[in-house]
């Protein structure tokens, strides 16, 4: 280990999905120390190191990656199967002085890594060394959101106050997303909008389905200012929409933006993508074991799911495939709805708050640190 006075060597295996990408790079930038990104490139032919748990670099296309070489880190961090056997050979390399810190979900046991921090979606078993977070780990601090506000605040003046922001993700796992779920999502918006007697301010992104697009930028029954996503774009209003918000619509697909949307303080609304049976909601209780709660609500919903080949098959998989296989975002909206962190689109909303919403990278932090003995 380094000396006190001097900052330990990370190294971060960037991970290969964008969203898993902002979680270990946020994670690295808490700690305040330097680090070193590793960006790696994989072969699509090899699974058996994955499948197998190994600890090599036969899943690794070195030529076209960044060297790991020595010295060394003192920790790594990472996130997504791939880099599983990645990390566990840089220890092996540093003699098992290397501490791993690894995010997510898992396929090998955790008993290979230091620190496993998770959220409730993921199936990790209960461990000494895993830290289950209520949700994601992100960047986003009040100082950025003061920044994006002074900015985004005079652009958004003429339109009437209050603002109700709506981050529209997409399908995701069992969740299909088209012309039902974005007629509701039209209904449901609307209808909260003209109760508050302000403005919209809605955002799509990467995975928005053209229904749910040209659904919202047909309207003209309320103030609204539209933003189609754009890759890449400088002026993308994502974060100062979510800085002046009065209140905030996330649509509950994306976790990464419940997440965001949380840090703000703001109440925020999440909407279920499905309905009845095929609703998010019906699907927690079920797993949880409180089925005639869940038949109600599928007997007092009489609004119809989208359906697709993709989230049915999801939908299979979950129940009878190997459970690493998939992962439960239910579990994650039945904690924030039960924990008064969320409501769900429709229900009273909880108030804003004076103070800072609990930090999961405040956890997430002190817990490395104090492996490392930095604490």
């Amino acid at each position: 280990m380094p000396e006190p006075d001097q900052s330990p060597r990370v190294w971060v295996l960037d991970a290969y999905r964008s969203g898993e990408k902002t979680q270990v790079r946020a994670l690295a930038q808490g700690l305040g120390w330097p680090y070193e990104i590793k960006s790696l490139t994989y072969r699509k032919a090899e699974i058996r190191t994955t499948l197998f748990r190994g600890r090599d670099l036969r899943g690794v296309d070195l030529p076209h990656s960044d060297p790991l070489t020595a010295p060394w880190p003192d920790l790594v961090i990472s996130m997504g199967m791939r880099n599983e056997p990645v990390a566990r050979w840089v220890r092996d390399q540093s003699g098992g002085r290397t501490k791993l810190v690894f995010l997510g979900r898992l396929w090998a046991d955790p008993e290979h890594f230091d620190l496993v921090i998770t959220t409730p979606q993921y199936r990790v078993p209960e461990r000494p060394n895993v830290l289950r977070n209520a949700l994601p780990l992100h960047p986003l601090t009040l100082e950025r959101l003061e920044v994006a506000r002074e900015h985004w605040e005079p652009k958004l003046a003429h339109l009437p106050r209050p603002y109700l922001t709506l981050n529209i993700g997409g399908p995701s796992g069992p969740y299909a997303f088209g012309a039902r779920a974005s007629a509701r999502l039209l209904r449901d918006t609307l209808a909260l909008a003209r109760a508050r007697g302000g403005s919209l301010l809605v955002s799509s992104s990467a995975r928005t389905p053209p229904e749910a697009i040209a659904a919202f930028a047909a309207q003209t029954d309320v103030p609204m200012q539209f933003y189609r996503f754009q890759p890449n774009d400088p002026d993308n209003p994502y974060l100062g929409f979510l800085a002046v918000a009065d209140e905030i619509i996330v649509t509950a697909d994306s976790i990464s933006m419940l997440s965001e949307a949380y840090a703000t303080g703001k109440p925020v609304h999440m909407f279920d993508l499905g309905a009845g049976s095929l609703s998010m909601r019906h699907d927690a209780l079920v797993a949880v074991g409180e089925s005639a709660q869940a038949r109600a609500l599928a007997r007092k919903d009489t609004d119809r799911s989208d359906l697709s080949l993709g989230s049915l098959a999801y939908r299979a998989l979950m129940r009878w495939g190997w459970k690493h296989l998939s992962r439960d975002i239910s579990q994650m909206h039945l904690r924030l709805a039960r924990s008064g962190r969320m409501t769900w689109l429709g229900e009273a909303a909880r108030p804003a708050s004076d103070t800072p919403p609990p930090s999961d990278m405040t956890r997430a932090v002190a817990r490395i640190k104090a492996l490392l003995g930095r604490d």
